[in-house]
């Protein structure tokens, strides 16, 4: 063959064997780069597996102020922690505003002096009795006390009677 011949079309053999070359190392290198992302995505997973799940809650206890914060016969609503801290005659206590039915955050009424439920209409006394609705249960009062530095103290863990009050 002449240069003539190979550049009317015909390609020398070494040529061939280059482009053959180059595509076993290309299809090489694509299989290189599936093997990678897939053991980068088996590391994704293999670590989001190990690592912890964790959900970040407030705190079960809290402070809730000086008792001079809260004048007699109120009830205030600590949206943070979703406890209505209720002071009458008797003294102080906490009760929750997370409605018994399903979990709705009830909302203090002062014109009607009751905790109601917005979602399913339960209604309940400034001290979590139920007086109406679908809840099946009183709303639950959770401890209360003062810390050696006269804070009130509320501990959501420690379910109390309903009687139950803190003096002070």
């Amino acid at each position: 063959m002449t240069d003539a011949e190979n550049t009317a079309g015909h390609m020398p053999a070494h040529a061939s064997e280059n482009t053959a070359e180059t595509r076993r190392e290309f299809l090489n290198e694509v299989a290189a780069a599936a093997l990678g992302i897939a053991g980068l995505g088996s590391v994704v997973v293999t670590y989001q597996y190990l690592a912890p799940n964790v959900l970040f809650e407030p705190p079960t206890s809290f402070q809730a102020g000086n008792p001079d914060l809260y004048p007699l016969s109120s009830v205030t609503f600590i949206e943070q922690q979703q406890v209505y801290i209720v002071r009458t005659v008797q003294g102080f206590y906490a009760v929750s505003a997370v409605c018994t039915h399903l979990g709705c955050i009830t909302q203090w009424k002062p014109e009607v002096n009751q905790i109601a439920c917005p979602c399913h209409g339960s209604k309940f006394t400034m001290e979590g009795t139920k007086i109406e609705g679908p809840a099946p249960a009183p709303l639950p009062h959770f401890a209360i006390s003062l810390t050696p530095g006269g804070e009130l103290l509320v501990d959501k863990l420690e379910i109390v009677p309903a009687n139950q009050s803190l003096k002070v």
